[in-house]
């Protein structure tokens, strides 16, 4: 058999993928009045975003046990590593790395330090290396070195859901007086929503979004994923120009955000999820 990685549905991964490198998703909570919607698997309104009082919650240990639970057994004994969301950003790591100690040392769980595709690429790096043969321990090392090259950088257009969401580090002390602010934001090394530019319009915003990634990428190849909350105009501009700009650009995808992260950074949102090769 093989090792078997498992993930959560704040990665981003499409279904194909997942099916393709055999990942497993834990799905996320999204809790609107008395409705648990679980991210993947129920329907989401897609103006979840929009609603004032929904919040998100983490998976629960039992939750994510049992999808270890089946892993673990599809491995035939080899061992499953998961990544997921980071530690900064949700109470899923926690619960994740409780939900382990059922397992001894047969399931590896790993914080990414990343969100959307930042967590994708590296359940990406864990997955090929177990298609190639490795062993637990390699399967391992491959998911904390690809999180390691992944950067990931957001403009977010609306305050309101930042505010209510406490998912922001060290730029808290902003939101309060912030006007017309299109903040440029970044997850730090240790995984947490910073700001890294403060910015009054949304077309300058967006110019820095580019110019923040050409910078973190240099000359190196790059994969890259361009995520948006009900904005694909403006990633699919953001994905032109990085196209026509990044010097080694193996790889970029538009994609949605999704509804978890959507209800954190509100309508308007665009990031960027970079991740580069390391033999570049």
């Amino acid at each position: 058999m093989a090792v078997v990685v498992v993930t959560d549905s704040s990665s981003r991964l499409s279904r194909q993928l997942c099916e393709r490198w055999g990942i497993r998703q834990v799905p996320l909570h999204i809790l609107d009045g008395d409705n648990d919607l679980r991210d993947g698997v129920d329907a989401v309104p897609s103006d979840i975003h929009d609603r004032p009082k929904v919040t998100t919650s983490g998976a629960t240990p039992t939750e994510i046990a049992d999808v270890y639970r089946r892993a673990l057994a599809d491995s035939g004994g080899d061992g499953v590593v998961a990544v997921h969301i980071s530690a900064a950003l949700s109470s899923t790591y926690s619960s994740a790395a409780s939900a382990a100690r059922e397992f001894s040392h047969a399931v590896r769980v790993v914080n990414s330090r990343s969100a959307a595709m930042g967590v994708g690429f590296a359940a990406l790096a864990a997955a090929r290396a177990a298609g190639a043969g490795a062993s637990l321990d390699d399967v391992e090392a491959a998911a904390r070195a690809a999180a390691q090259r992944t950067h990931a950088f957001i403009v977010v257009h609306r305050l309101d859901n930042l505010r209510r969401s406490g998912r922001i580090g060290t730029a808290a002390s902003w939101l309060g007086t912030a006007l017309a602010l299109k903040p440029l934001l970044q997850l730090d090394i240790d995984g947490r929503l910073v700001l890294s530019q403060r910015i009054r319009t949304a077309s300058k915003a967006h110019s820095a979004l580019v110019e923040q990634v050409l910078e973190e990428a240099g000359d190196r190849l790059v994969d890259v994923v361009v995520h948006h909350v009900d904005n694909p105009e403006a990633a699919e501009e953001i994905g032109k120009q990085l196209t026509e700009r990044l010097p080694a650009l193996r790889s970029l995808e538009v994609a949605d955000m999704g509804p978890v992260l959507a209800v954190h950074v509100g309508g308007g949102a665009v990031g960027v999820a970079l991740s580069v090769d390391p033999e570049s």
